[in-house]
């Protein structure tokens, strides 16, 4: 099944100016960004799909923009939610858990898509300073007080196990201008990609130095039985699992009943 929420020409023309901040004093460049839909449902059988969205540059200085000076980075980063990463260690033949570090407000997804490979856009010193890329994203342990050494080890192997799954992605050149103002970026929604609010951000940079950013918000839910079990489940937690548990009882009975040898 693929998901695809879509912002027309037609309907660009019809977003709504938005105030920023003064990133650099003096320019006057705005940047939006817009959705057709602020909900995507998913089925169980969805098996991931493209995330395109819209956007325009206002006031966008007509000689920088036909020199190709313009760069947008735009983000789609899931809900955040603790997260406990273990170390396994082989222990007399058996690998067991012998070690684990728990990280807080971890974004369970995320995708950025650019005009050009990174290097090309601005320094890395921009990057850090904006949490930029997965890379850069900051991974706070319930633990502050713990050894920078174990805590930088479990980072890492968080966030390519993020990356080996598909939950934490990179797409250069996954932003296309349009016209000089108007532009298309094109992210990815993983097979596991987690239910909930997604932020869509959009960052403008000018000959390497960042203007301006825009955000929106994306609502992913299951659709069907998937999403009214998840919502019972949410909020009725204790009847849910005794109905689990009650259902296990039963299967196991009836399996029994229907193998069993006389």
């Amino acid at each position: 099944m693929r998901v695809m929420a879509l912002l027309h020409a037609s309907a660009l023309l019809a977003l709504l100016p938005v105030a920023f901040a003064r990133a650099q004093e003096g320019s006057p460049e705005n940047i939006q960004i817009g959705l057709s839909t602020d909900r995507v449902s998913i089925t169980s059988d969805f098996s991931g799909a493209e995330l395109t969205i819209f956007g325009a540059l206002d006031n966008a200085d007509p000689l920088i923009a036909r020199q190709g000076r313009y760069d947008v980075v735009v983000v789609l980063e899931g809900p955040s939610r603790p997260v406990m990463v273990r170390k396994k260690t082989r222990v007399l033949g058996v690998w067991v858990n012998t070690q684990s570090e728990i990280f807080r407000d971890v974004p369970e997804s995320y995708s950025m898509a650019l005009t050009r490979a990174p290097q090309d856009i601005t320094d890395p010193g921009g990057y850090r300073q904006l949490a930029l890329g997965p890379a850069n994203i900051h991974l706070q342990p319930l633990d502050p007080e713990g050894d920078p050494k174990t805590i930088e080890e479990f980072s890492a192997a968080l966030r390519d196990r993020k990356e080996a799954t598909g939950l934490y992605s990179v797409r250069v050149g996954g932003v296309q201008f349009l016209s000089q103002s108007l532009f298309r970026a094109k992210l990815t929604l993983a097979p596991n990609v987690a239910v909930g609010t997604h932020r869509a951000r959009a960052f403008l940079f000018r000959n390497g130095m960042f203007l301006r950013e825009t955000s929106a918000q994306l609502t992913i839910r299951k659709a069907g039985l998937e999403q009214r079990l998840y919502e019972f489940a949410q909020d009725h937690g204790t009847i849910y699992g005794i109905i689990a548990v009650l259902i296990a009882i039963v299967t196991g009975w009836l399996g029994r009943m229907i193998f069993r040898k006389d």
